[in-house]
């Protein structure tokens, strides 16, 4: 088999050199290539258009292409497969948001209905559901202390003009699609996600050990996932 070159896309606020830096070498010590794609997210200027334009310039002329979203990357990643074409042999949604037709990432939550799965899971949990969000509890609970004092160091500023664009595929692109669902995901609950992924691409979702940044508390166990895909 060629080797398989991982476009790894981050979501919202997200600083993918750094996001992917430990599934980076795994993909690599695995035999593959992966390259971290640095998106435009302070730029006011920049939606979704030019989210997926900065994922065909970080690709280059790479070919064996499998694309790995993140959370909000889930709206961009479909896009660049459109100006990628049959280069890309698989698309990875990991904790990610699946856009309708026409969806505004704004708009996501209430059509999705997470706001209702997060209080659930919180309830469930022994959270109060209704304090205000605090990424030590949603995101980085399940991160050494190292990691997340580097995350909130350099935590970019994330621009809301993607937020409003409406998703513009009429349909999904006629790409091998995966959904990954972080197990203690406390943003995405799985069984939400796995609803959500049902639903909209008829894909179950396989359930990962690992929080909403699963890329950095599994990054071993995603980059095994990740490679398993594309195994005969």
């Amino acid at each position: 088999m060629a080797t398989t070159t991982y476009a790894l896309i981050p979501g919202a606020g997200g600083d993918s050199a750094w996001y992917w830096q430990l599934v980076v070498p795994e993909l690599r010590r695995r035999g593959h290539e992966a390259l971290a794609v640095e998106l435009p997210v302070d730029d006011d200027a920049a939606g979704l258009e030019e989210y997926a334009d900065a994922v065909a310039a970080v690709v280059g002329d790479h070919e064996h292409l499998v694309l790995v979203a993140q959370s909000m990357g889930g709206f961009t990643a479909p896009l660049a497969c459109e100006r990628l074409g049959d280069r890309v042999q698989l698309l990875v949604l990991v904790n990610a948001m699946i856009p309708a037709p026409g969806e505004t990432a704004g708009e996501w939550w209430a059509n999705t209905g997470q706001p209702e799965a997060r209080r659930t899971l919180d309830l469930a949990e022994g959270r109060p559901p209704d304090a205000d969000f605090d990424p030590l509890v949603t995101f980085f609970h399940d991160l050494p202390g190292p990691l997340v004092e580097a995350a909130l160091a350099r935590e970019p500023r994330q621009s809301d003009t993607p937020f409003g664009v409406p998703f513009p595929l009429s349909a999904w692109p006629d790409v091998p699609t995966r959904v990954v669902a972080g197990r203690d995901d406390r943003l995405f609950p799985p069984e939400f996600q796995r609803r959500v992924a049902r639903e909209r691409l008829g894909v179950e979702a396989d359930v990962l050990p690992g929080g909403h940044l699963v890329a950095l508390s599994n990054p071993a166990g995603l980059a095994e996932l990740l490679v398993g895909y594309r195994t005969p």
